[in-house]
């Protein structure tokens, strides 16, 4: 087979094939009454394993040394390639973990990449202490805050990443759009670590953006979420607050936000209603901690259902519908 057609037909290039050739990797067993390479079947069945070790990183002079000795073994050749692929991999995922800062800081000159690089290098530290140090030492400028929470969101420490929290809340805002994106990382780590921050934050538009993961599917996110949804006032995080006090999940902090809700935000019928559905279809310890949510909420359909619940043969439930009783 002449050498256009094996190009052709193996997609290796007639450039490439006198290479092979040249260096004696491959070389055409015969000629053509005309002087042309001609390639039998031994030569292309050397030439595709020639390929077929290409693709698993090997070099040529490595490749000619498989094929024509013993020095390797196939599997500890396999193994060195194995280490040699994930010291690679962490290479370039740390060069995208770097190019991810960067971009965060939207530079628009050189001199603003090299500003953020100097401000990252010694928080790249593998040092703890000497990360937190300099953290309290930065002057964040507000271009940079976004490339700090990137930063933050791989902090492993949680002293260090404490932190960075409270550095980004000095910053404003300017971080806000690198958390709400972490919010659905398919990494937990980077999930919780951007709910800190902008808990930290507190905001008003941190908060508000927090407010809108109150269905995330991870309860880390969900749960701080629906609390500073519902202390924004808005009525449809009553039933997931009221979920959390059945769970005893965060009760405590879910009852106070349920009576601000009906307080001071005029939910107080939903609240109510969500509380008394409950009522009638949870276990015993899940009903004394819906009763005492009842605490501060107004009106005189909660009367009644305290009164009620007086009676109520579980001496817990009981005991705390009289206390709130004689309070209101």
């Amino acid at each position: 087979m002449l050498i256009g057609e094996v190009a052709q037909q193996s997609g290796i290039s007639a450039r490439m094939l006198r290479h092979y050739d040249r260096i004696g990797l491959v070389r055409p067993s015969g000629r053509t009454a005309g002087g042309y390479r001609d390639y039998s079947d031994d030569d292309l069945r050397r030439l595709f394993h020639v390929e077929g070790l290409r693709s698993l990183g090997l070099g040529l002079q490595e490749i000619a040394e498989v094929l024509d000795g013993d020095r390797f073994s196939p599997a500890s050749l396999v193994e060195e390639l194995i280490a040699a692929t994930r010291e690679r991999l962490e290479r370039e995922q740390e060069l995208l973990r770097r190019l991810s800062w960067v971009r965060a800081s939207e530079p628009r000159a050189w001199s603003d990449v090299l500003r953020t690089i100097g401000m990252l290098r010694g928080l790249d530290s593998g040092d703890p202490r000497l990360r937190q140090r300099l953290a309290l030492q930065l002057s964040v400028e507000g271009a940079d805050a976004a490339a700090l929470a990137e930063v933050l969101l791989e902090e492993p420490e949680a002293n260090v990443a404490g932190t960075f929290d409270w550095v980004l809340a000095q910053t404003g805002d300017h971080s806000i759009d690198v958390l709400v994106t972490a919010l659905s990382s398919d990494d937990a780590h980077r999930r919780r670590r951007a709910v800190a921050a902008l808990t930290k934050i507190s905001s008003p538009a941190a908060t508000a953006a927090l407010a809108e993961a109150h269905r995330h599917p991870d309860p880390q996110v969900r749960v701080p979420a629906l609390l500073a949804r519902g202390g924004l006032g808005q009525p449809d995080a009553v039933d997931g607050l009221v979920r959390l006090v059945v769970d005893g999940d965060h009760d405590v902090d879910a009852a106070d936000v349920l009576g601000a809700l009906a307080t001071r935000h005029g939910h107080a019928d939903r609240v109510v209603d969500a509380l008394a559905a409950a009522l009638t279809a949870a276990d015993d310890p899940a009903r004394r901690r819906l009763v005492a949510a009842l605490a501060d909420v107004p009106g005189p359909r909660v009367a009644e259902i305290l009164t009620a619940c007086t009676h109520d043969p579980d001496p817990g439930v009981a005991h705390t519908a009289r206390y709130l009783l004689g309070r209101r």
